[in-house]
């Protein structure tokens, strides 16, 4: 069937039978215009900006996505330039003329070392619009060319771009125009005779085929047109004019899960979410966007998972907010679209620092359906015997090293393409078969062998660089042991930053209460000079008819308070606070403490500091020296931990009313129990202070020692 002309714009053709796609490199959004542009118009031919040699490694990895690999080529070791004969039998020489030659020989062995060739190397990124191009043109059977000059020495050409977020709203070819002022002309020779090398292939390739698209960079498109243009004029270099280096061949790497942020163009988490989209068909235009909602809401989930009941409320108007901080910062880093340092700092601004933390975790990971690797009908056959079934491995552990038994089976193109098509029985031929495993960090990376070498990406887009962000790690759990086995259980003590926050909530609740006491005083007299504590509306309204105002009188309160009650938790599961205490006043303006809270010797946050969670608490205020209420004969008649607290503030208060503060008004039960030591419960509640302040002040830290408090801050960090 003859393809005949498309209505691709005008300003993407460089004849009729070539087309030009100019992309940005490592976008989501131009990897998801990349497959629109390649179904939307009829080609029988997609070229790509990649080398021959690349082919057959590149297309078998394209075909295990979702999962991430990397393909590397090694850069091939020049041997004419590693021997001299002079430095080989150097001792025949005389010293200076053998010390002068060996330092030229020296200098010339580095310059020419093949450990100073940076690797070159293609990411397998489904968000990368090069692999996406070839994905969907093995999808639709379509011819697929790699065009690109071998070169050893791979010099990447690349530089800032604006925000592919605004192909959303303007066309491709638009896009590109607008950019094209800024795009600079190639400084060195190699780019240049990729370009003009590129060009050759296309006007070859137009020859036998009928329709060509070329999906390449934006930098890459005007002189990749320009020298096609001089090809046609006749002034352009023919295609055996080129001269191709002579290359290693490439090899295919699995990607540790930890370091995919450096491989993937988009965040990990990102690029899940287009996997997602299209493994359930799902629209995925907006992802882009639509994923750091998803991304917060994920990493709320966790977050609330590790902190429980002492988690900050992550409320929508929270998140709204954070939203509203990430659009503002990225705004003024002239972005429209947020990187990962912007995110992470909009949340730690907004809800703190463990809650970024989190975000910072799951945008690192790369998350893709568990029900599409499980393939439950594996046929027998496949696999060699004694192999085990790639159905039963957990998919974290197909992304490992760990190498299967009798698994090693060379890639077969012909085979491959079958899976392509849909003929193999496994949907994925990658599970089941694990690889080796290489770090990545920026412009770097370990090899499965230990050898740390330099990379080069042949695919580049915007340049990454270093920033630092200022979060509190999470220690692991040796550290955790390890502390916790040196902990002595004979020096404990306070944080002194929490007393002070934890009396400070007490005096306003003895605050809240005395006005509460106050209001059973008020009454309302007619106005005559002053409007005293304010116009009594309704008894204003009841005497209408006699044509006076009524204000309202609230005396000042003629009673004392010395014991606040706190109840956090009601009613309390005495197995989710085992550790119940008493604690004495420091100094004057601290109070008598009695609580029940968590075993802070669970969850340890730094040498020498457990963290524990209140469940209540009692104050005497000023510091009364007490017995534990805890071992205190005369408390044992009390059933509840909340009962035990009521009785002792009772037992020792010396004023006639308590102050209770609590999610619920005190019961009968309670009631009846003050009123047996001729007491009155004045009941603040929980819900008048906010649930983020209440939550922040329920963690207590304990120290092995006063020596602590030297160093405490830098490992407390709030929920």
């Amino acid at each position: 069937m003859s393809l005949g002309s498309t209505d691709v714009p005008p300003l993407l053709r460089l004849d009729d039978r070539t087309t030009i796609l100019p992309i940005i490199h490592g976008s989501g959004q131009f990897a998801w215009l990349t497959r629109r542009f390649l179904l939307e118009h009829r080609f029988d031919c997609v070229a790509v900006s990649l080398p021959e040699s690349f082919r057959q490694c590149v297309e078998q990895a394209v075909l295990e996505l979702p999962k991430p690999s990397i393909v590397i080529q090694r850069p091939t070791p020049n041997y004419e330039s590693t021997y001299s004969a002079e430095h080989e039998f150097g001792d025949s020489f005389g010293t200076d003329q053998s010390s002068d030659f060996g330092d030229d020989f020296d200098a010339d062995f580095d310059d020419e070392s093949p450990d100073e060739i940076p690797t070159s190397y293609v990411p397998i990124d489904p968000c990368q619009g090069v692999i996406m191009a070839i994905r969907a043109a093995m999808g639709e059977h379509i011819r697929r060319e790699f065009i690109d000059l071998e070169t050893n020495r791979f010099q990447p050409y690349s530089t800032v771009m604006p925000d592919p977020y605004a192909v959303r709203h303007v066309r491709c070819e638009k896009f590109a125009a607008a950019v094209l002022p800024s795009i600079p002309r190639p400084s060195d020779d190699q780019t240049r005779e990729r370009m003009a090398y590129m060009a050759a292939r296309l006007v070859d390739l137009a020859r036998t085929n009928q329709q060509i698209l070329l999906v390449t960079s934006v930098l890459d498109w005007p002189w990749i047109r320009e020298a096609h243009r001089l090809l046609k004029e006749g002034r352009g270099r023919s295609l055996e004019s080129f001269e191709h280096d002579y290359v290693q061949p490439p090899e295919t790497f699995a990607v540790d899960p930890k370091t995919l942020l450096f491989l993937f163009g988009e965040l990990p988490f990102i690029t899940g979410l287009y996997e997602r989209a299209r493994a359930q068909l799902e629209e995925d235009e907006d992802l882009q966007i639509d994923g750091v909602k998803e991304l917060l809401i994920a990493a709320k989930q966790s977050y609330l998972a590790e902190f429980g009941n002492r988690a900050r409320r992550v409320t929508p108007l929270l998140l709204s907010k954070c939203l509203q901080y990430i659009r503002n910062l990225s705004l003024v880093h002239r972005r429209m679209t947020p990187d990962m340092v912007t995110i992470v700092t909009a949340c730690q601004q907004i809800l703190g620092d463990q809650y970024a933390l989190h975000v910072a975790e799951i945008a690192n990971q790369y998350r893709i359906d568990r029900d599409r690797t499980e393939q439950p009908d594996t046929d027998s056959k496949d696999l060699e015997e004694g192999a085990p079934d790639s159905s039963n491995i957990p998919f974290h552990e197909q992304l490992t090293d760990t190498k299967l038994p009798d698994q090693g089976v060379a890639f077969e193109p012909e085979a491959a393409f079958d899976a392509a098509q849909g003929d193999s029985d496994s949907a994925y031929p990658w599970e089941g078969v694990a690889s080796p495993t290489v770090k990545l960090g920026i412009d770097q990376g370990r090899l499965p062998d230990g050898e740390i070498v330099s990379l080069v990406n042949r695919l580049p887009g915007p340049p990454l660089t270093w920033q630092t962000l200022s979060l509190h790690r999470r220690p692991s759990q040796d550290e955790k042991h390890r502390w916790e086995y040196n902990w002595n259980p004979y020096s404990q003590c306070s944080f002194p930053p929490e007393d002070e926050r934890i009396e400070m909530l007490r005096n306003r609740v003895c605050e809240r209460a005395q006005a509460i006491m106050g209001q059973d005083l008020a009454r309302t007299e007619k106005f005559t000079t002053s409007v005293k504590d304010g116009i009594d509306i309704r008894d204003t309204l009841r005497h209408w008819y006699e044509k006076q105002i009524y204000v309202r009188v609230i005396p000042p309160s003629r009673g004392k308070l010395d014991a606040c009650l706190m109840l956090f938790d009601s009613p309390a599961d005495p197995r989710d606070y085992p550790w119940r205490t008493t604690w004495f006043a420091e100094h004057q303006w601290e109070s008598t403490l009695a609580f029940f809270a968590s075993d802070f010797t669970k969850e340890m946050v730094g040498p020498g500091i457990g963290l524990g969670t209140y469940g209540g608490a009692m104050f005497l205020y000023p510091p009364t020296p007490i017995r534990d209420i805890w071992i205190d004969r005369r408390l044992d008649f009390t059933e509840t931990l909340e009962e035990r607290l009521i009785a002792a503030a009772c037992m020792h208060s010396r004023c006639r009313q308590i102050a209770l503060m609590s999610g619920l008004p005190p019961g009968a039960g309670w009631r009846r129990l003050a009123r047996r030591f001729k007491k009155q419960l004045v009941h603040v509640p929980l819900t008048s202070f906010s649930d983020q302040e209440v939550q922040q002040l329920r963690m207590v830290h304990v120290l092995n020692g006063s020596e602590v408090r030297s160093y405490a801050s830098h490992f407390i960090r709030k929920a």
